[in-house]
């Protein structure tokens, strides 16, 4: 098939902007060597970042939330769909997003609006060992760790930005850092001091049935 020429144009543009934007690959792990999950990996740019509001959600499953961090741009709206055969209590005491879920099965009627930036850690007024968190940024070029360590954040225009870590168990502080993005695909390792999860002792689900 030939194309018009004017058809070739959102081509050659498309290709230029993948032409002027790389990715960045960051590898996280302890002093030991272990991987490092669910760090979060944040690049801010100098000028003012697009802004793609979202849906995202965070499940409640065997009495856990589920997943343990998430990552939002500001103006993100997140649900908290129970899949648990009980009712849950989902809150927040944080300052960026103060807000309140009472006992309630399957979907809210509405999600939760995460407007302003920072960290917001989540329990539930049942089950005291649920916990989760949330970092909301001013920025769409984010992403976090998985089980082996690795994260990937792709597409990054080029340009300055700034480079910033956060895990919810982390013992160190980490200094931002300047990092130049070009058309090439960037590796950095990271070591730091994250103690592992603390397990949990879920009492049985017999006699109240939560």
């Amino acid at each position: 098939m030939i194309l018009a020429p004017k058809a070739w144009l959102p081509l050659l543009l498309a290709c230029s902007a993948c032409a002027t934007a790389g990715s960045l690959e960051v590898v996280a792990a302890t002093p030991e060597g272990k991987p490092i999950e669910d760090f979060a990996v944040v690049l801010e740019a100098a000028a003012p970042s697009p802004t793609k509001k979202t849906k995202s959600a965070i499940i409640q499953r065997d009495r856990e939330f589920n997943p343990y961090l998430t990552i939002i741009q500001t103006g993100t709206a997140i649900e908290f769909p129970n899949r648990d055969p009980f009712k849950h209590h989902v809150y927040s005491f944080s300052q960026p997003k103060m807000f309140e879920i009472k006992l309630y099965a399957g979907k809210p009627a509405k999600p939760v609006v995460f407007d302003k930036p920072g960290v917001v850690a989540l329990g539930c007024n049942i089950h005291d060992w649920m916990e989760a968190y949330v970092l909301v940024v001013d920025t769409p070029y984010f992403g976090k760790t998985g089980q082996d360590g690795r994260a990937h954040l792709d597409n990054i225009p080029e340009g300055v930005y700034r480079l910033r870590y956060w895990h919810p168990r982390l013992m160190d502080e980490l200094p931002t850092r300047e990092l130049r993005m070009g058309n090439e695909n960037v590796r950095l390792t990271l070591k730091a001091t994250v103690p592992p999860r603390p397990a949990h002792n879920k009492p049985p689900l017999e006699g109240s049935g939560y």
